[in-house]
């Protein structure tokens, strides 16, 4: 028996022995054998045009090869089941190989998704794992092309325990170019790092309709400033070697009535729109930072769904903006045409017109097959012919080949991983960029910064006091460890100094949403708690309500259909308002609420939207001054939902106030003006702006036109201003824009510096579509407008564009 045992022992040694020297035998001084034929392939050579490399894989691919690199895979426990690959796999259709692997081991956790995993950290062990999924790839397919390894990343890497960023709509309120480009820097190394090939950001799309869910997964509403950011984003997580895939592409931001979740359908817009708002930062990222990767949208565009649009997928993306990366469609897009645009009899008719349109990768929460199998019938029947399958599969190769995969498929050092992800200096970038993302709307009679010394008691009350789901929302870094705002006060003031805390209501009530149009008595208990926090805030120096929405309340798929405070913290604030004593509100919430009451009768508003897990600490800098709030409102806040769509830019007379005598009508019937404006934000420090110059006064069509403005900060203490700049074509061919942003710098000033900032107005910027759709800069007059919002304007300057 021992003798038996011994040989069946001898015989798996020298068949491992034997795999390991043939999987050994691939890879070769300066290039792998992926075909695993021996001989070194035009694919295989690293010194051959990435064209030619196409063009050769291409040619020795299968129909079932190739198919399969057309779909996504999504990562374990969220399609896949195993963790590592299985003797099963054999069986399965990425035998013959697959385009990508989203979210793979990422240990993504929120309120609506698990997928822990034991791989996902020490950030090495991570590595390790992704270098064995692309070895079973390389080693085990008859091809051996590697896989493009996705994953999320709009605010912060989506994976366990990886640098966070304040959600996008925080990211949108720094204004600063630089730090987003940071950002994105280290996003794409962590990326690189844990094996992540490609990473699904940024989003581009303008947040136009400020009840719309996913506002707080958005830069803004203006398209210039989206562009800004985007464009700086994308390179800097391009800088690092990895894949920026754009989303989503296109017109997706304004489903009808900002209606989400089932929905994303319907947006109202016009031609002329949709060029200047919608495509605009499309556009300009693609064309000026080549991003590899799009994300097509859900939504149909009059009356055409996007993901089954020639128009959108190759007429605009490919042959307009110059786009040569890979599509992959948002999950379940290509499913959509079948069950909820109906302009496809069943799915495999939707397979057909998606890729016909110019899809790429198929994505959706089911196994790839679903979509490969009808793919494989459609191209036996004649339906798909070749050419186009090898169009949108050497798409995919040109990717992969640009990623290097084809050069190095594995991650070079898995245990550098450890020491490069989340490092303590990324940790004080990620509370940086917290801090500058900070918006003041309110501060009368300079309530803040609060003096910690002059404080012996204070209350922190609010149901957002204590909660943490907002730092790790979906699509960002997951298991960090989350300082509340309470604690973040505590830990932040004297030890003599007490504070107190109440809740004083849940962020909903029990009938919520309902009880926005049909109110409901204050429970008992609700009365109880609101009760205790007034009795403690007559005791307090000051007091401190935390409120807004948490993770649960804004965010994909949970758009509002009113804009107040959610439940009874409204009643909560004016409950402590009424006791007299100094209140600060603080706000973290995902889109603009019309806080009219509280506006009006609360001394200081911080707006803080969700920022990362250190929110805590950055609020209570920001309270007690250590922290000068500079950032901006990148979106407009209504003063009600009836004044939606309410948002800048916006054409002329549009948004305007309504007459009480005149032409158009008197009296007074309907709110008007914005509560806050874009571009609005407060500082504990004034800023005076002087001696604007723009050269030259007369130019020549296609000239730029050089801007520069000086700035002195006339307060007493340093802090951060946001120098905007704002161009107005006086007299156009079509109606326009009444101004558009068209320049904007974050500059910090010392009291009493000076900093003169410059800026570049580029023909592309004084360009309209003309009655011929055609981008064109007219002659005519334009003027600057320099200012501290689009509301604020401190200086203006014409110049002249001659014929």
């Amino acid at each position: 028996m021992r003798n038996k045992t011994c040989l069946l022992l001898l015989v798996a040694l020298c068949a491992y022995k034997n795999i390991s020297a043939q999987s050994h035998d691939i890879y070769h001084k300066g290039w792998i054998d992926f075909n695993k034929n021996g001989k070194k392939d035009i694919f295989e050579d690293p010194q051959q045009p990435v064209e030619k490399r196409i063009t050769d894989l291409l040619a020795q691919m299968t129909v079932e090869e190739k198919t399969c690199q057309m779909a996504t895979l999504y990562g374990y426990k969220r399609v896949l089941k195993e963790e590592m690959p299985t003797e099963s796999w054999k069986h399965e259709v990425w035998k013959d190989g697959i385009a990508n692997i989203d979210e793979e081991l990422n240990s993504l956790t929120s309120y609506t998704d698990n997928a822990t995993s034991q791989y996902s950290y020490p950030f090495s062990k991570h590595a390790s794992a992704i270098n064995t999924i692309q070895k079973w790839f390389v080693e085990q397919t008859r091809m051996g092309i590697p896989v493009d390894f996705t994953n999320e990343g709009i605010h912060g890497l989506n994976h366990d325990r990886a640098t966070p960023l304040p959600a996008p709509i925080g990211i949108g309120s720094t204004w600063d170019k630089q730090l987003v480009r940071k950002a994105g820097q280290i996003v794409g190394r962590e990326a690189k790092a844990l094996g992540y090939t490609n990473v699904y950001a940024p989003i581009l799309d303008p947040a136009r309709d400020q009840r719309w869910g996913r506002v707080v997964e958005c830069y803004g509403e203006d398209p210039f400033h989206i562009a800004e950011l985007g464009k700086q984003m994308t390179l800097g997580i391009q800088e690092e070697g990895v894949a920026s895939t754009l989303k989503h592409f296109a017109v997706y931001s304004v489903p009808k009535g900002g209606r989400d979740g089932n929905t994303r359908t319907d947006p109202h817009v016009a031609p002329r729109e949709m060029y200047q708002l919608y495509l605009y930062p499309f556009r300009r990222v693609i064309q000026e930072a080549h991003p590899l990767g799009v994300m097509s949208s859900y939504n149909d565009w009059d009356g055409v769904p996007v993901t089954g649009s020639h128009f959108f997928l190759t007429e605009l993306l490919r042959e307009k903006f110059g786009f040569n990366g890979y599509v992959v469609s948002d999950s379940e897009a290509a499913e959509y045409l079948f069950s909820k645009h109906h302009v496809a009899a069943d799915y495999k008719e939707a397979v057909r017109q998606v890729v016909e349109a110019g899809l790429n990768v198929r994505t959706n929460f089911t196994m790839p097959q679903t979509f490969i199998m009808p793919l494989r019938e459609l191209i036996k029947e004649g339906k798909l012919s070749m050419k186009t399958i090898d169009a949108r599969v050497a798409d995919v190769l040109r990717v992969k080949f640009k990623l290097g995969l084809f050069d190095q498929p594995y991650v070079a050092d898995p245990k550098a991983a450890d020491k490069i992800v989340h490092t303590d200096a990324d940790k004080q970038f990620s509370i940086q960029m917290d801090r500058e993302s900070m918006v003041l709307l309110k501060n009368a009679n300079n309530l803040l910064p609060l003096n910690k010394a002059n404080l012996k008691n204070i209350l922190v009350t609010g149901p957002l006091a204590t909660e943490t789901n907002y730092a790790i929302s979906r699509y960002g870094p997951s298991h960090n460890p989350v300082t509340n705002v309470l604690d973040g006060i505590k830990n932040y003031v004297s030890k003599g100094t007490n504070v107190n805390y109440a809740k004083g209501c849940d962020i909903i009530d029990a009938t919520w949403p309902e009880s926005e149009i049909i109110e409901t008595p204050l429970t008992d208990k609700e009365q109880a708690d609101i009760n205790e926090a007034v009795e403690k805030a007559k005791q307090a120096d000051v007091v401190i309500a935390v409120v807004g929405e948490d993770a649960k309340r804004v965010g994909e798929s949970l758009s509002r259909t009113g804009l107040n405070l959610p439940g009874r913290q409204l009643k909560l604030i004016q409950a402590l308002q009424a006791t007299g004593k100094p209140v600060v509100m603080v706000m973290i919430n995902g889109q603009p609420l019309t806080i009219n009451w509280e506006n009006r009768f609360v001394p200081a508003i911080l707006e803080a939207w969700f920022p990362g897990p250190e929110s805590g600490r950055v609020i209570a800098e920001t309270l007690f001054g250590d922290n000068n709030p500079g950032g901006k409102l990148p979106i407009t806040f209504p003063k009600t939902v009836g004044q939606i769509e309410f948002n800048f830019p916006f054409k002329p007379a549009s948004q305007a106030n309504q007459p009480t005598s005149g032409p158009n009508g008197y009296g007074k019937t309907s709110v008007n003006g914005a509560l806050y404006p874009f571009g609005y934000g407060l500082s504990y420090t004034t800023f005076e702006y002087k001696n604007l110059q723009v050269s030259p006064d007369k130019a020549q069509n296609q000239a730029d036109i050089s801007v520069s403005v000086d700035v002195t900060n006339t307060g007493k203490v340093k802090g951060d201003e946001v120098v905007q700049l704002y161009l107005k074509d006086k007299v156009s061919s079509v109606t326009t824009y009444e101004y558009d942003l068209r320049g904007f710098e974050r500059i910090t000033l010392a009291p009493g510096e000076t900093k003169t900032v410059n800026f570049v107005i580029h023909p592309d910027d004084m360009a309209l579509l003309d009655k011929n759709m055609n981008w064109t800069v007219e002659p005519g007059a334009f003027e600057v407008m320099i200012g501290s919002s689009s509301e604020d304007i401190r200086l203006k300057k014409e110049f002249v564009i001659e014929e």
